[in-house]
């Protein structure tokens, strides 16, 4: 069973219990989350009109993060997490660049920097703490296919309060986040255009023509040698380069 995450945002209240349930569970220290950081896994969103959004990883089912990794630091569990090795990772940052969600960031002031980001509570047998310190149940875990059919059922059981799009089930080739709520979610202020499609297939797409590309490099550039070359034995042989200058070459 891959686990998996719903966050209905037409039940959260804004209290921030699931962001100070996170920092507790992660040992970091009580502070307002506005982004994402080092001691910031979650974060709420005001967007207006009493309508609160949370942020976190997506753990996407494909995830570029880990795709990107040349260390393995980054692995997509077979439960449904995305997680994170600190022994493993140089600290070469790839996975910040390759997130289309922009969650990963880095201990910029610590002497032994690591990445950071959510991990869904992986290897917690109680589950996410975000999700059990929320009082209305607006998040919710459980696996992913009958929590995307959830999120189905309750758009189909009340149309008037929920946009019919259920955000995460398809973005970046599906993510084990996944969104409900009563405006689109550009409005809701989730990153849209991350495309469909698998992001690591997309880099693979153009990373696997490398060797065509190194190949005809090298054929070329040895083309060209070879001409300036000929080039000089043809000028010998006509007298065109005199003597001194064939000493110095």
């Amino acid at each position: 069973m891959a686990r998996g995450m719903l966050i209905d945002v037409t039940q959260c209240v804004g209290c921030g219990s699931c962001v100070e349930a996170c920092q507790q569970a992660n040992g970091q220290p009580p502070h307002e989350a506005r982004h994402f950081d080092q001691n910031t896994f979650t974060y709420l969103m005001d967007r207006g009109n009493d309508l609160y959004v949370r942020r976190l990883c997506m753990h996407c089912e494909n995830p570029a993060c880990a795709s990107a990794c040349p260390v393995a630091a980054l692995r997509k569990t077979p439960e449904g997490p995305v997680t994170y090795d600190p022994d493993r990772c140089m600290g070469c940052r790839y996975c910040m660049v390759a997130c289309p969600f922009g969650v990963p960031t880095y201990e910029w002031f610590s002497a032994t920097p690591r990445v950071r980001k959510c991990e869904m509570c992986a290897g917690k047998l109680e589950g996410p703490a975000c999700a059990a310190a929320c009082p209305t149940g607006a998040t919710i875990t459980g696996d992913r296919q009958a929590l995307l059919a959830e999120a189905k059922r309750r758009i189909a059981a009340d149309p008037t309060a929920y946009y019919p799009y259920v955000y995460g089930e398809h973005e970046a080739g599906g993510t084990a986040v996944l969104y409900i709520g009563p405006k689109n979610p550009a409005s809701l202020g989730l990153p849209t255009g991350v495309g469909t499609e698998p992001l690591p297939q997309l880099t693979w797409r153009a990373l696997r023509h490398v060797p065509d590309v190194v190949l005809f490099g090298g054929v070329l550039l040895s083309g060209f040698w070879w001409l300036t070359k000929r080039k000089e034995e043809v000028a010998r042989a006509e007298g065109r380069i005199s003597r001194e200058e064939d000493h110095e070459r």
